[in-house]
């Protein structure tokens, strides 16, 4: 006899997820999970991956409550029982163009799907901003969202403030970057990430690192990254990256780019319309300040 399903979503691995009834307690990858919450749902758990600690990191968390949602651990650390004991109706994780969830080792996550269903969301390079933001925001649905009508609005209104500002700072460099250590730095390249196309597409002038090894980042010392010249530079603030104020040390970056406008990043911005209105309007404000200031 045929199992009765009332709720079903089709994942971007091309699987399909079922339930007997519409899931309303999830754990999910930090990322989804601060998408969904924008969204106006709540998971019960989350976990990170193997570049995070002990406990959740802030600057992916959105305007997630961390103090009153279970943190289930990052990476190989995040155990079958460990999610299980939440007694989650869905898990929700995000995928970088391969059937892998991100963040669980593949053991565990087919494990858990043997038990729980599994929905992965695509935020990869293949991915366009827009794309993986409409995505979440259908699954958000499925699972009793209403529409968001003023995130939407504010989407639109930041892109188009950001692209009127763009329009007369041509000139202007803007570097993504993740510090690393006081003696080398990853350089983002800018096809790679979805949100960066997208400041791209609104006119953004994007310093492109040299051609090299390694398909997202590009590895340099800071005298290589001070030498780009950049007038803005978007600073990974995750905690696997080096510190932000650590900058005011390598004195090899203060010698060339010292006067670089830092702007915080977060490669894993929550993909909600919310998330990367406020995105937009960040990099908005820096390039407004740097035009006035004749950068």
């Amino acid at each position: 006899m045929a199992r009765q399903t009332d709720w079903e979503f089709l994942d971007d691995r091309g699987r399909s997820a079922t339930a007997a009834q519409t899931p309303s307690r999830l754990v999910a990858y930090i990322q989804a999970g601060a998408t969904l919450f924008d969204h106006g749902i709540r998971p019960v758990g989350l976990f990170g991956s193997h570049h995070d600690g002990e406990t959740a990191d802030p600057a992916k968390a959105g305007t997630l409550p961390l103090e009153d949602i279970a943190y289930l651990g990052s990476g190989t650390r995040v155990g079958v029982d460990a999610i299980l004991d939440a007694e989650p109706d869905l898990v929700v994780g995000v995928g970088y163009g391969s059937d892998q969830v991100y963040g669980l080792d593949p053991d565990t996550a087919k494990h858990i799907e043997e038990h729980v269903p599994v929905v992965v969301c695509d935020v990869g390079q293949g991915r366009s901003l827009a794309a993986v933001r409409n995505r979440f925001t259908a699954l958000a649905r499925s699972l009793g969202a209403e529409q968001n009508l003023s995130g939407a609005a504010e989407l639109d209104r930041a892109e188009g403030r950001l692209r009127t500002l763009a329009a007369d700072a041509a000139h202007l460099r803007i570097l993504a970057l993740s510090p690393g250590t006081p003696e080398s730095v990853h350089l983002a390249r800018p096809r790679a990430w979805p949100d960066l196309r997208a400041l791209a597409e609104c006119g953004i002038g994007l310093v492109e690192p040299e051609r090299g090894p390694g398909a997202n980042w590009s590895t340099v010392d800071w005298t290589v990254a001070a030498s780009l010249e950049p007038d803005i530079v978007l600073t990974d603030v995750r905690a696997n990256a080096l510190p932000v104020g650590a900058l005011e040390g390598v004195e090899e970056w203060q010698a060339g780019a010292g006067r670089a406008r830092i702007v915080p990043w977060n490669p894993e911005v929550p993909c909600s319309h919310l998330a990367h209105a406020r995105f937009f309007d960040a990099v908005a404000d820096a390039v407004q300040a740097s035009a006035s200031s004749g950068s």
